[in-house]
């Protein structure tokens, strides 16, 4: 009797106790909200795509784990590797930029584009984020010393000229970064804005400034995008910060520069020097804006372009392109054209806008530092601390092995016979 009374104690508690943790687990996954759960993706366009030469490159950076979230920025549609476009409009044009973007800069509209969210590295057009961030915080009138440090560039890679213990106006630092490129310029300006700490205080705002205009795929690790371990951009995320870069006019002067002169430094006795704008879309289309060209052997060819015609302002964005048959600007004015040709109402996502993301309250995180320490050896399996469930079924299966216990006795007090039973009684009630 005993025996069968302690199996059917561990009857009740296996009946009780797992549909018990089972009924937590189903609990927790069902707090999880809908967007979060993965689904199953439709399978992506293939986008138009130019055949380019090949040639020997780098391996791509590992990009981050995707995030479903960042993915769909601007709206569901946006969240695929291959193209999105409106419904019933003409095919875009074939290039060869691994992913590219459309969108209006004025309304945010988002016209089309190719892996929009997908990570790619940035080069020179992260410079537009180094502009998004500083062009507010540094007077363009004042005179500021170049140093050595700002000179720690890449060897061959894309400079002013700009001399160290040179006094130039923050405006020259500008241009010479947007019309030429300059690397230095950008060490410079980062550190300038970036406080106590230099040009890592200066890339630390440009990670904030990213965040803030919603670009959560953008990380930098260089002012001048010359290429870092972890540093990735989307085309998305470019037009977000071009949009904010063409917000401020100072900045689409500085971007419509064709030319500018950097001054004669007497004190070191070197002679003064023109520069020109490195962006063709400014000379050879109708209405450009502006942007900003780039390219590392690990990024390829990356491009930023914006364009206004009849009352309307578009930005194109492009990465990993190959500069043959057509040019990086070649590659986005064909897209701007494309983007032209669609009538004012067509979109497939949005912009959107600054702080708006922020502005979403986001599930609050475990505070790990007043949760109860775990012991790996007796937690419960499906979480670190037992669930309600856990404990209805530990009262359960308390009271069912009271209930086996005294079946036990009753069994034992039968087979002694009633003057056993009687004294039994007997000594329970004292």
């Amino acid at each position: 009797m005993r025996v069968r009374a302690l199996g059917a104690v561990s009857a009740v508690l296996t009946i009780v106790v797992l549909p018990a943790t089972a009924g937590t687990a189903a609990t927790t996954q069902s707090a999880v909200p809908a967007s979060n759960a993965p689904a199953s993706a439709p399978a992506a366009v293939p986008c138009p795509k130019a055949t380019a030469p090949k040639v020997v490159r780098s391996p791509r950076p590992t990009p981050p784990p995707s995030v479903p979230e960042h993915r769909a920025v601007g709206g569901d549609a946006l969240a695929t590797a291959g193209l999105v476009v409106p419904p019933q409009v003409p095919a875009p044009p074939k290039v060869t930029a691994t992913s590219w973007l459309v969108a209006d800069l004025d309304t945010g509209e988002v016209l089309g584009g190719c892996g929009p969210h997908e990570y790619a590295t940035p080069a020179s057009v992260q410079k537009l984020l180094l502009a998004a961030t500083m062009l507010s915080r540094l007077d363009p009138r004042e005179v500021v010393e170049i140093t050595r440090k700002d000179l720690d560039i890449a060897p061959g890679s894309s400079a002013v000229g700009l001399l160290p213990g040179g006094r130039y106006r923050v405006k020259t630092l500008w241009l010479g970064l947007l019309l030429q490129s300059g690397n230095e310029a950008a060490n410079a300006l980062a550190r300038l804005g970036g406080g106590p700490d230099g040009v890592a205080g200066g890339v630390r705002a440009m990670n904030e400034e990213a965040r803030r205009l919603g670009a959560r795929q953008t990380h930098a690790v260089t002012p001048s995008g010359l290429d870092g371990p972890g540093q990735f951009t989307s085309a998305y995320d470019l037009a977000l910060i071009a949009r904010a870069c063409f917000a401020d006019p100072t900045f689409g002067t500085y971007a419509r520069t064709e030319r500018t002169r950097i001054p004669a430094q007497k004190a070191l006795g070197a002679k003064g020097f023109q520069i020109q704008n490195n962006n063709q879309l400014i000379y050879r289309y109708p209405g450009a804006l502006g942007g900003k060209t780039g390219f590392t052997d690990y990024a390829r060819h990356t491009y930023v372009g914006a364009a206004e015609r009849d009352g309307r302002r578009l930005v194109v964005t492009l990465l990993g392109a190959e500069p043959r048959p057509l040019r990086g600007w070649e590659q986005g004015a064909a897209l701007l054209d494309w983007g032209f040709g669609l009538p004012r109402d067509a979109t497939v996502g949005r912009l959107v806008e600054p702080g708006e993301l922020d502005a979403v309250p986001s599930p609050p995180a475990p505070d790990v530092a007043t949760e109860a320490p775990v012991d790996p050896v007796t937690s419960a399996t499906l979480g670190d601390t037992p669930g309600a469930g856990m404990y209805v079924a530990l009262a359960v299966g308390a009271t069912a092995i009271a209930l086996a216990v005294v079946a036990a006795r009753r069994g034992r007090a039968a087979a002694s016979g009633p003057a056993a039973d009687r004294g039994r009684v007997a000594d329970g009630g004292n």
